[in-house]
């Protein structure tokens, strides 16, 4: 997955924990716990993502870092 679509990812499930809360599934514990480790996780790895896609582009337009 690229970092566009994990941030796109990532904004859904947010939305989805903001409509949880509307819908008073906050007192689901299980659910809850599910829904914020797979933020977590997805923002995690949209980070990782993101600065691997800024170190690979910086590497291809002025070569890779020596020293």
């Amino acid at each position: 997955m690229s970092a566009i679509e994990m941030q796109t990812h990532l904004k859904e499930l947010e939305a989805e924990r903001l409509l949880a809360g509307l819908e008073g599934l906050t007192s689901d514990g299980p659910y809850m716990a599910d829904l914020d480790d797979e933020i977590v996780a997805t923002r995690l790895a949209y980070v990782c993502a993101a600065v691997t896609e800024i170190a690979t582009l910086r590497a291809e337009l002025s070569g890779p870092q020596v020293g």
